[in-house]
């Protein structure tokens, strides 16, 4: 019989989930103040959730799609419970999931849908060999272009379980609250350790720095809260040192080095609040912790990791090459695991390792304290991702690429021998271990050079590449500095070519060329490189006078920047530093609406005819919608999660209110979408184009006016539970944002200021972060329409701000695999991709334009053959005017 086929229950049992029930009434999981599950409850539950697992059949292997819930939670101790095999993976990586599932081809697969929690059995029988002695299937950190698993047996997770539960002193009594993810190897452990020791579990999936978190903590008297680094980081920014949580009796942390003042602080915070701080060291490897530095301590050897848990010991393995007390830390115990899993074949092996050679360079004190000093490995941190240098070297291997990789600090270098290849390179490296094209700096055609004994002289290429990056970029800078020659005929032809106008000449402003809030970015971010300087109200200057206007060519370390710029940029950074959790500061959505009014007076309702002023704004709103369109399209399609609704932007009118889910994500895009349409529809009336002509900035206030009956409510009283998404409801800001564009006086600033100031707050009553960002928003639209910061702020504001509808597109996407391990590079990376479907719309774009005028001109050409009438096109060039004063259109 085969070892995956063995039925003896004392092979695949797990004591601490075997005798739930043996503790009776006591409390287990805790949802809230007033529910509950008693031991005996959670016992129930596990058993009949094993038993839908199947008893019969030979043992399964179970892929859970985890989150911080009750039916992830009872999923996987029925799995253990039944004898099968979980492997826990995060719940929120779709594609992560799609790769386990193609290697490893579970027999069931559980996690949460749209139906809610599922368990689905691919199979009706387990399918797979697995070993007898194989409990648990986790992922480790250390992997990021394959799915590599750790394999942990039945003693690695009661072993680890009781050397927590003693080291911590965990008592019955003690409430642990899941600050951490449960498929994570260190928020698993605190479930394992307290289930273990009898004592209870508080199930949530809000963040430390949720207001809700602390009151959910408070109300069920959570005892214990574990972190990761950043999770202190976050406490600092929650004003966790400020707050007095009376039942919190211990902290523990581990996940990485806390700075040793950073250990000495939170020392001093809890023992003024009455609480201990255990740091701690783990590796998945090690079922989760191997060493931890108890309170008594942490003042005399904050750097230290500490002792190690019950059971284990540590040894280093000296350095052959120098003798200075440091060694690789090398670590013993029944906690270490059978080995790795890079194939489902391997799930048939036993135990293959004995002791954990952690990869950590070490020191042991007199005293038994670990003191991690450094890695042994070859790896390096590219925009947060932990890379293996040598495993990047056998990817591009395997697809015929020789190469050698070193550390750029910033970057990855990477030299390959065979010219040609760079973008291939690029390409890999970017697909198989998710860094950015700009992470990555390839130099191809050079023999790498070798040391003496024939060995690869890594210092050598880094200093090679790093050569040749400075190169390149010097390169560039010649390169931009000569395409300017005459700066009017290379104004003049970056407009053709970025508003893709090839009637564009020196009269011809931007404004005149059918420019809006979408290119203004981008065209002023090279505008910018050419001419190095912008003056205020640039947009509105024909070519030949924005030259005479701007600074002759220099470098400046000041650069003058449009505050729309700034506020487009930093409103997008802050939806993603709310959205990922890196900090709280919401509003960023509202004030790029009012934005949205404010650059509609800007670009569109200029002094030109009513049917180009309506064909403008219908312009600026194809720029919306279809990238919009395209993009929820296509995650509807290949993802699921949305429906026809969103992707015609209706949902606001046929959604449902009751339900704020995912399918509410774009609200904004669907808010822009209604409001621009609308601005259009009431220009198209005759008459309000002429009182709009007549009165510019009386109108605005009196559409803020109108808008406020819907703000407070005496219209449409009941906007739905999530009044701030509802387009009628936001008319006042956009209108808001319009008015501050009109405001040409001291007095009519004045009163623009007035109206957020008085207005917003109330509007979200539990959010005041919210009211203070849009009001701060509005207030530098109005007063400051200009701002001068260094060179490189501006240029990364104008990158960011350029692609800040893609960004916000793509983001919903992007951060949730990505937040839990890191909040910064879930930011970077939503960055990243935004500004790569940016420029590939961009890019896209401009070659539809491009095809469609030559079937346009050919068309003509056949037209002027046969005879045919041709209607003239307008060309859109100004007559001449004074210099800063709107344009009147030429006729056709």
């Amino acid at each position: 019989m085969s070892a995956g086929l063995l039925t003896s229950p004392q092979r695949h049992r797990v004591d601490f989930v075997a005798t739930l029930a043996d503790r009776g009434d006591a409390t287990a999981v805790v949802l809230s103040r007033d529910t509950t599950l008693t031991y005996a409850a959670l016992a129930a539950l596990v058993a009949a959730a094993g038993a839908r697992l199947g008893s019969r059949g030979g043992r399964r292997l179970v892929l859970i799609a985890a989150e911080n819930s009750v039916d992830a939670l009872v999923t996987y101790l029925g799995a253990l419970h039944a004898g099968h095999v979980p492997l826990l993976a995060p719940g929120d990586r779709l594609q992560h999931l799609d790769r386990l599932i193609e290697a490893y081809d579970p027999d069931v697969v559980a996690g949460r849908g749209d139906a809610g929690w599922q368990v689905a059995a691919r199979r009706p029988a387990a399918a797979h060999d697995m070993h007898a002695d194989l409990a648990l299937l986790l992922t480790t950190s250390g992997s990021t272009g394959s799915p590599k698993l750790v394999r942990l047996s039945h003693e690695n997770l009661d072993s680890n379980a009781a050397a927590i539960s003693e080291a911590l002193g965990v008592r019955p009594s003690d409430r642990a609250v899941t600050s951490l993810p449960l498929h994570y190897c260190y928020g698993l452990s605190v479930v394992h350790s307290h289930l273990a020791a009898g004592a209870a579990v508080v199930l949530t999936d809000l963040s430390v720095v949720d207001p809700c978190f602390w009151s959910l903590f408070d109300e069920v008297g959570a005892t214990t809260l574990a972190g990761v680094p950043h999770s202190f980081d976050l406490l600092d920014r929650s004003g966790f040192a400020d707050r007095v949580h009376p039942s919190l009796r211990m902290v523990t942390q581990a996940g990485g080095r806390l700075a040793p003042e950073t250990v000495q602080r939170y020392a001093a915070l809890g023992r003024e609040g009455g609480w201990d701080l255990f740091v701690m060291y783990g590796q998945t490897e090690a079922t989760a912790r191997m060493a931890v530095l108890p309170p008594d301590l942490l003042e005399a050897r904050p750097e230290t990791v500490g002792l190690p848990v019950p059971g284990g010991s540590f040894r280093l393995d000296p350095l052959s090459e120098l003798d200075c007390g440091l060694g690789e830390l090398v670590y013993s115990g029944p906690n270490v695991m059978l080995g790795y899993a890079e194939s489902l074949l391997d799930l048939s092996r036993g135990r293959e390792v004995d002791e954990l050679r952690t990869g950590d360079l070490a020191r042991l004190g007199p005293d038994g304290l670990v003191e991690i000093v450094g890695r042994l490995s070859r790896f390096a941190k590219v925009v947060g991702l932990r890379i293996d240098l040598d495993q990047v070297e056998r990817d591009l291997a395997s697809v015929g690429l020789d190469t050698h990789c070193v550390d750029l600090g910033d970057a990855l270098g990477v030299l390959v021998g065979s010219p040609g290849r760079g973008d291939e390179v690029t390409e890999t490296v970017t697909r198989r271990h998710g860094i950015p094209a700009s992470g990555v700096v390839v130099l191809d055609g050079p023999e790498a050079p070798r040391l003496p004994t024939g060995k690869p002289d890594y210092r050598g290429m880094a200093e090679l590449i790093g050569a040749h990056r400075r190169t390149a970029r010097r390169a560039d800078d010649t390169t931009a500095a000569s395409a300017a020659g005459d700066r009017t005929e290379a104004v003049v032809a970056l407009y053709r070519s970025l508003l893709s106008a090839p009637t564009a000449d020196d009269t011809t402003s931007f404004v005149d060329l059918g420019g809006d809030s979408l290119s203004y970015v981008e065209v002023s971010v090279r505008l910018e490189a050419l001419l190095h300087t912008l003056p205020h109200g640039w947009h509105l200057l024909a070519p030949k006078d924005l030259v005479n206007a701007t600074e002759a060519p220099g470098r400046r370390r000041l650069h003058t920047v449009d505050s729309t710029v700034l506020v487009r940029a930093i409103a997008i950074l802050l939806i993603l530093a709310n959205h990922t959790q890196l900090s709280v500061v919401p509003g960023g959505a509202h004030t790029l609406l009012a934005l949205v009014g404010y650059n509609v007076a800007r670009f569109q309702l200029t002094a030109r005819p009513r049917g180009e002023r309506v064909r403008g704004i219908l312009r600026g709103l194809a720029r919306v919608v279809l990238p919009s369109v395209a993009w929820i399209g296509a995650l509807a399609v290949l993802v699921g999660p949305y429906d026809w609704r969103n992707v015609l932007m209706l949902n606001q009118v046929l959604g449902d209110w009751a339900r704020w889910s995912y399918h509410w994500h774009y609200w904004f895009i669907e808010a822009v979408t209604s409001l621009l349409l609308g601005t259009a529809l009431l220009m198209a009336i005759p008459a309000v184009d002429r009182w709009e002509r007549r009165w510019p900035f009386a109108f605005p206030v009196t559409l803020v006016g109108l808008g406020l009956l819907t703000r407070y409510a005496v219209v449409v009283p009941d906007a739905g539970p999530y009044r701030g998404a509802n387009a009628y409801v936001l008319i006042w800001l956009f209108a808001t944002g319009w008015a501050a564009a009109r405001a040409g006086t001291t007095r009519q600033r004045l009163l623009v200021s007035a109206i957020p100031v008085i207005t917003v707050p109330g509007f979200w009553p539990t959010m005041p972060g919210r009211e203070a960002t849009v009001i701060a928003g509005i207030l530098v639209l109005v007063w400051f329409p200009t701002a001068r910061v260094p060179a490189f702020v501006g240029r990364a504001a104008s990158q960011v701000a350029r692609a800040s509808l893609f960004i916000y597109l793509t983001h919903f996407l992007v951060y949730p695999p990505i937040r839990a391990t890191s909040p910064v590079l879930a930011m970077a990376c939503c960055l990243v991709v935004g500004i790569a479907y940016c420029t590939l719309w961009t890019w896209a774009e401009a070659r539809a334009l491009a095809a469609f005028r030559a079937w346009r001109g050919l068309r003509t050409e056949r037209g002027l053959r046969t005879g045919a009438t041709i209607p003239a096109a307008r060309t859109g060039s100004p007559a001449g005017h004074a210099s800063g004063s709107p344009r009147a259109p030429r006729g056709t």
